[in-house]
């Protein structure tokens, strides 16, 4: 079965489309990936997704929504005709559990341009099942990456950084959650401050960190919080920070520094050694991050790491097509379901 999958991230850069074909049922499900199309969101509608994380208003809201639905199907429409199920992920604009978690994006602008159903809405179905809404693509991780005599982690560095590791292909092993700030405050930064991403990532490279600032930052509870765990940008803001080092390139080079150590802690902490980590999402692409990273963990880089997240919606809307359980418990906190509501051309 062919199946699109759409993902937004915390990152709220754009979308990310993967058609993927699959076949079989847990535990042995075979897939294989047909095309990927990476839409970033124009500036202005991408500068209203982050004020919806802020103060929009109800109007700005409910603009927006309509706005990303129309934004979607535009994304997809070269895949009309190619995929016999959409599975939306929506942009998350606030993500607070176990009260709420909220994300845009009409998806009845995809069913009727595409003619196929479209599954949507996993977070909040998760979330009132008792789960956290996150980390949904655990499940998909175990079932695409899994292997026989293996110890693995499948960490995703994208505006919130998350990790998923098991052993073997066995579900009573899973465990996921997400350790904290991506990259979500490095590309806030990089905005505040007008350079272009490979600026930033230049200038990080040859400073020094800031260790008062990074010891202050690495002192919020979160990072000591057990496992299930989930945050959002309602949280990582450069302005919730203090103290701030007032040289951009110490700034820049500390804050992924915060990434690099609470991700490096949260291994440590919670899930031991680990036989590799593959490491996806937009921070995957930073050789700063990935080179701190290196030092003390496993990585290899995915080939294409913007897949891996759009790929596991897929997955998630095949097993939901199919009526299998696609979000385990002990991932999310909740219990395992089959996560998703449908609407149809």
């Amino acid at each position: 079965m062919r199946i699109l999958g759409l993902m937004s991230g915390t990152s709220a850069d754009g979308v990310d489309l993967v058609l993927a074909e699959f076949t079989g049922s847990p535990p042995e499900v075979a897939h294989r990936v047909l095309a990927h199309r990476e839409v970033a969101y124009p500036e202005e509608l991408r500068m209203r997704v982050l004020r919806a994380m802020r103060h929009a208003d109800t109007q700005e809201i409910a603009l927006l929504h309509h706005d990303l639905g129309r934004f979607y199907l535009e994304a997809a429409f070269p895949f009309r005709g190619s995929a016999e199920l959409v599975a939306l992920s929506g942009q998350t604009i606030w993500h607070e559990p176990p009260r709420a978690t909220f994300q845009l994006g009409e998806p009845s602008y995809l069913a009727l341009g595409l003619g196929v159903p479209v599954v949507y809405g996993f977070r909040a179905v998760d979330l009132a099942a008792g789960g956290q809404g996150a980390p949904l693509v655990a499940y998909p991780d175990l079932l695409l990456y899994g292997e026989v005599g293996r110890r693995m982690a499948v960490h995703n560095l994208g505006g919130i950084s998350n990790l998923t590791s098991f052993q073997d292909q066995d579900p009573g092993t899973l465990l996921a959650f997400d350790t904290g700030p991506g990259i979500c405050l490095f590309d806030e930064a990089v905005e505040s401050l007008g350079l272009s991403l490979e600026e930033a990532v230049a200038l990080a490279e040859g400073a020094h960190t800031d260790e008062e600032a990074l010891q202050a930052w690495l002192a919020h509870p979160y990072f000591g919080l057990p496992p299930p765990k989930t945050t959002g940008r309602e949280v990582w803001r450069l302005d919730a920070l203090r103290p701030l080092p007032q040289d951009p390139a110490a700034l820049l080079r500390t804050l992924l520094e915060l990434t690099a150590r609470s991700v490096l802690e949260a291994y440590r902490r919670f899930v031991g050694e680990v036989d590799q980590v593959l490491l996806a999402g937009g921070g995957a692409r930073n050789r700063v991050l990935v080179r701190l990273l290196a030092q003390h963990l496993p990585v290899a880089v995915m080939e294409n790491p913007k897949v891996r997240e759009p790929l596991a919606f897929a997955l998630l809307g095949y097993l939901y097509r199919l009526g299998e359980v696609n979000v385990l418990g002990r991932a999310t906190g909740g219990r395992d379901l089959r996560a998703g509501q449908v609407v149809a051309p």
